[in-house]
């Protein structure tokens, strides 16, 4: 399947855009077949299919140029392939609060457009909706692995969030591509010991892993070689703030694989995902400017003492 094709099925499956619409297409140059796919796969769609292009960030949840922001409040679909993530800006909660469908895109490939969005849809969402609704439901989180992982957290009173493709409502907001159910825990109430063996976003595939003490829901001391060293440097840059333990994930794509890319990495299944930084736009109190994502393989997830997930194997099926 061409990827003209691929963009085609996701703007009408999980966009649902209408030709009465305006697309915006946000990109910062890198991905220009993907961004290309997308906006010409709109322009059949939609009367309105409009290309942006700013110059790169420097890390993911840096705010793109005022202008752009501007226009992202003026459209209904927006399209966001780029190298740094806008997830988690003020730019793109603004857009989403005047209405507009976000799909975002960081770091995306034309292999992984063509492997990890050519999906069963609905598959997935019911799988994703499981877990999203256990999430919810529960009370305190723990996550262990093989590689030394053993952190609690919790998430009493938080909301799960489920990013399967479905942004078909006026604010909605998820990757493509899709694939993860994910919550943010309470603000200090994670304790432990995270260790990333995965990949880090920003970075790309782990040689060594990095091991991350967490006391009170902030990381107080990472270690594991130079990606450890950048990953502190980066988050500690951006205040304490940086430093908070954000989210909790879970992969759910059965066509994604690990490749050393964090947006399709996290949503493969028998994956777990902890994000430290921003998490205001998905039920959190933590405005960062910075969202790091980083992999744990085959770990195990006990919700109020049930295992859901052993050793990398999804249990709710």
């Amino acid at each position: 399947m061409e990827l003209k094709e691929i963009a085609r099925r996701a703007l009408v499956e999980c966009m649902a855009l209408q030709n009465n619409e305006t697309a915006l297409v946000v990109t910062d140059g890198t991905v220009p077949e993907v961004a290309g796919a997308f906006w010409q796969a709109a322009r059949e769609l939609t009367r309105e299919a409009i290309w942006m292009e700013f110059q790169p960030r420097s890390r993911h949840g840096e705010e793109p140029p005022a202008a752009v922001a501007a226009s992202m409040t003026a459209a209904d679909v927006l399209l966001l392939p780029t190298s740094r993530s806008l997830s988690h800006t003020r730019a793109r909660r603004k857009a989403c609060e005047t209405g507009a469908r976000v799909a975002s895109m960081p770091m995306i490939t034309t292999e992984m457009m063509a492997r990890a969005l050519a999906v069963d849809y609905e598959a997935m969402r019911s799988l994703t909706r499981k877990y999203v609704e256990v999430l919810t439901a529960s009370g305190v989180a723990r996550v262990t692995s093989p590689g030394g992982t053993d952190i609690t957290m919790e998430l009493k009173g938080r909301i799960g969030f489920m990013d399967a493709g479905e942004l078909q409502q006026r604010g909605a907001s998820g990757n493509l591509p899709a694939g993860e159910a994910y919550i943010a825990p309470l603000e200090g109430s994670a304790e432990g010991v995270v260790v990333l063996d995965g990949s880090l976003a920003g970075w790309g595939r782990l040689e060594e892993p990095i091991i991350i003490e967490v006391k009170e829901g902030l990381a107080v001391r990472v270690e594991g070689g130079e990606a450890a060293r950048w990953l502190w440097e980066s988050l500690t840059k951006c205040g304490e703030a940086g430093t908070a333990l954000a989210e909790l994930g879970i992969g759910t794509n059965e066509k994604a694989i690990v490749s050393g890319n964090i947006l399709e990495d996290e949503k493969a299944i028998g994956t777990v995902h902890i994000a430290f930084g921003d998490n205001k736009g998905f039920g959190g109190k933590v405005e960062a400017g910075i969202h790091l994502d980083g992999l744990i393989l085959k770990p195990t997830v006990e919700v109020d003492g049930e295992v859901v997930i052993k050793e990398g194997r999804l249990l709710l099926r």
